[in-house]
């Protein structure tokens, strides 16, 4: 039976009515649907009606040749795979087919077996290519850059201005503005989109290892190199390789990248042989590397290499413009990937959002929008439902401010003034308080006794005695 996710219509053009006969019957016994044509006309009509995704085409019509029937099956729909019929043909017109599109050819007496694997081969390939585009726009939708802040759009100009040039690119920005957002959207915009994205952390590889990850290794090149291995260089050859905190590479890695970058050529660790690549190179780093270059932690001459074309990425504090659409883009894609209905946030709620300083920039927001889509059970998101200590956020800050100096006396101004300035640091270092208690030079028990008084404890915390409430926190 056919065991493809997609229906598959089968549409048969042959002058022989026998043909479309048998092919009817056998295929229509496996669960396919069949419509057949005995002229290259109504065929066409058929096609263009019936949208089929496989055909058998006859190479000689009595109202057409095969091969212009072909094409014209082609320009209706490109997507459709065709199966050549001949009983009487030669190599070059099965060339002649294959150049025009056609799937594949086969002989006349049909072998009714091959027949069948033909179909159950191409519904499964066109299966594939549908999961595969699927997964493609998922990926896509994923990794894409949001917002209608003036900041982002010059950044986006700036990515279509680039992305069809070989010219290097550094992306500066803080952890989890997006840097990597920015290095595939110039790939999917470049004449490279067809050939691969490799990425690679240089922060995340020891030292001693990331050699061999960037150009490869030779067996025996070393203890565990039990066969030879292509390097991120290799892999990316005629794409796009996307070098993460290059900032934390070693002076030595540099050293042997600016020479790869330079030639266009590299060697497996434990080899004498060449390699010539054509691979464009992306980095980004969440460092000052400037600042690197006076430190000596990094080669000023691979800088200039890399920083051809430099994009700055600001951080969501900066662009607060943008967590509107930004985080109903992430909800609808979180409800979608886990069938969960999609939800709204309220206007309440984003003006709660927007007063949050966002120490982990999108990456962050994007990972409280996928735990709200998945543990709210209501439609609509309400600033309730927001975390800690997001949802300690009650009033707008400079309005609070403005209020110290309409206060009775010096006692009411400082409260003020201190639960500002907890909720401030508490917001700095995501609610821990151990560490915002570090930063405050005060006992932790001290904070948490000012934070009650504040009310700025969770709603579901408020009930628990104050060890646990830490450990809870924490």
């Amino acid at each position: 039976m056919n065991t493809t996710n997609l229906p598959g219509k089968i549409l048969v053009i042959d002058d022989e009515k026998d043909i479309c006969t048998t092919l009817s019957g056998i295929l229509s016994d496996e669960g396919y649907k069949v419509i057949t044509a005995n002229s290259a006309e109504s065929g066409l009509k058929l096609a263009k009606r019936e949208l089929p995704d496989v055909c058998f085409l006859d190479v000689w019509l009595p109202d057409s040749d095969g091969t212009e029937t072909l094409e014209k099956l082609k320009a209706l729909n490109s997507d459709l795979y065709v199966i050549m019929m001949s009983g009487h043909a030669n190599i070059e017109t099965a060339v002649k087919c294959t150049r025009l599109g056609a799937t594949d050819f086969i002989e006349k007496p049909l072998s009714l077996e091959k027949v069948l694997l033909n179909v159950q081969n191409i519904l499964h390939l066109k299966d594939l290519k549908f999961e595969n585009q699927n997964l493609k726009n998922r990926v896509e939708k994923k990794y894409t850059l949001l917002g209608n802040s003036q900041a982002l759009k010059d950044i986006i100009s700036t990515v279509e201005m680039v992305a069809n040039k070989n010219t290097t690119i550094l992306i500066t920005g803080e952890n989890g503005t997006g840097k990597e957002n920015v290095a595939r959207l110039i790939h999917q915009k470049s004449n490279r989109c067809s050939k691969p994205f490799v990425a690679i952390n240089c922060a995340a590889i020891p030292d001693e290892l990331i050699e061999s990850e960037l150009f490869g290794y030779e067996k025996g090149a070393f203890t565990g190199a039990h066969s030879s291995k292509r390097g991120k260089f290799e892999l990316a050859h005629n794409g796009t390789l996307f070098l993460d905190e290059i900032g934390d590479m070693s002076l030595k890695t540099q050293s042997k990248l600016l020479r790869a970058l330079q030639e266009q050529k590299i060697e497996r660790v434990g080899s004498d042989e060449t390699i010539s690549v054509d691979t464009r190179i992306i980095a980004a780093t969440n460092k000052n590397l400037e600042e690197e270059i006076k430190k000596g932690t990094f080669r000023e001459d691979l800088y200039y290499r890399i920083n051809v074309i430099p994009i700055h990425l600001p951080p969501l504090r900066q662009r607060k413009e943008d967590i509107e659409l930004i985080s109903s883009h992430y909800l609808s894609l979180f409800s979608a990937e886990n069938s969960i209905k999609n939800k709204v946030i309220s206007n309440s709620a984003i003006q709660i959002l927007k007063t949050y300083s966002w120490p982990g920039n999108v990456r962050e927001l994007k990972n409280i929008m996928e735990r709200l889509s998945i543990m709210v059970k209501a439609d609509l998101i309400e600033p309730q439902h927001l975390p800690f200590p997001i949802n300690s956020i009650k009033f707008e800050k400079n309005e609070e401010f403005e209020n110290l100096f309409t206060s009775i006396d010096f006692r009411e101004a400082r409260a003020k003034f201190e639960k500002v300035f907890i909720l401030k640091k508490l917001e700095e270092f995501d609610g821990n308080v151990t560490k915002t208690a570090d930063a405050m030079g005060m006992e932790r028990s001290h904070l948490y006794r000012k934070m009650r008084q504040f009310e700025l404890v969770p709603e579901n915390e408020k009930n628990n005695d104050e060890e646990k409430l830490n450990e809870n926190i924490n």
